[in-house]
């Protein structure tokens, strides 16, 4: 408790102090860098215009971590049954990862029309690029002695891949859980920066086209907020289903 809980606020509470002081201190301009206390004054004034926005963002993002799920898990299956289609499809994805998605957006709107569309299509694109390598490395990691054991009781291919393959890799499709969940919120971000009338980083571009800083800041912390829920959610499906894995439970450190 004291380590998971207790230290984390007491470091986030610091940083906020120090925050505050060096705004007092060096007299910095609101519409340069607000301190917190002042942050904490205009949320609460437009409360519920930013929970109204973070509902937005919030939807795009659970719509494209679902979409990046739904095509990670079939796809890796499928890359790492065949080296042809490994060779086949490796290439596609690293070309749709090459491309800025700052640069595709614009393109989307066109493509799509001005709607949600473009903004799940820029989510999912990039959230499912790490979540395909964590499966698929996490497939290919099954030792072979359990690949042998599974095809001398004559286990079909998909009997071996739903008992051996898929629970041996659950650690690492949650590993690529957790960084697809967080890159969804920024990929979320990303497409209403270009084609949005709602959401949070829609809120970021008009709060800071009238210089109103303090309300960029809120949905900043805001953003950050959510990405560290949805991350703390996926660590908790992983305790509370899938006790075994072996990332579960365990600190981020040696």
């Amino acid at each position: 408790m004291l380590q998971t809980v207790v230290v984390p606020l007491l470091a986030v509470a610091a940083l906020f102090a120090l925050w505050e002081l060096a705004v007092a201190l060096f007299d910095i301009p609101v519409y340069l860098l607000p301190a917190p206390s002042r942050i904490w004054v205009d949320s609460t004034a437009n409360a519920w215009t930013l929970a109204g926005h973070t509902a937005a963002t919030l939807k795009t993002v659970l719509l494209g971590f679902l979409v990046s799920v739904l095509v990670s898990l079939p796809l890796a299956v499928v890359i790492t049954s065949s080296v042809w289609l490994a060779n086949a499809v490796y290439p596609v994805l690293v070309l749709t990862q090459s491309i800025p998605k700052v640069a595709l957006a614009p393109i989307l709107v066109i493509l799509l029309g001005t709607n949600e569309l473009p903004r799940i299509v820029v989510t999912f694109l990039v959230a499912f690029f790490p979540l395909v390598i964590a499966i698929a490395t996490g497939l290919l990691s099954v030792p072979g002695e359990l690949i042998e054991l599974g095809r001398s009781y004559r286990g079909s291919w998909l009997q071996m891949l739903w008992r051996i393959k898929l629970p041996y890799a659950v650690p690492m499709i949650f590993s690529g859980l957790k960084v697809a969940v967080t890159l969804s919120v920024v990929g979320a971000v990303v497409g209403e920066f270009v084609n949005a009338d709602a959401g949070l980083g829609y809120f970021i571009v008009t709060s800071t086209a009238f210089f109103e800083t303090p309300l960029a800041f809120s949905a900043l912390i805001l953003l950050s907020v959510m990405g560290i829920a949805l991350f703390q959610l996926v660590v908790f499906v992983e305790r509370r289903f899938f006790p075994w894995s072996a990332g579960a439970g365990q600190p981020m450190v040696a």
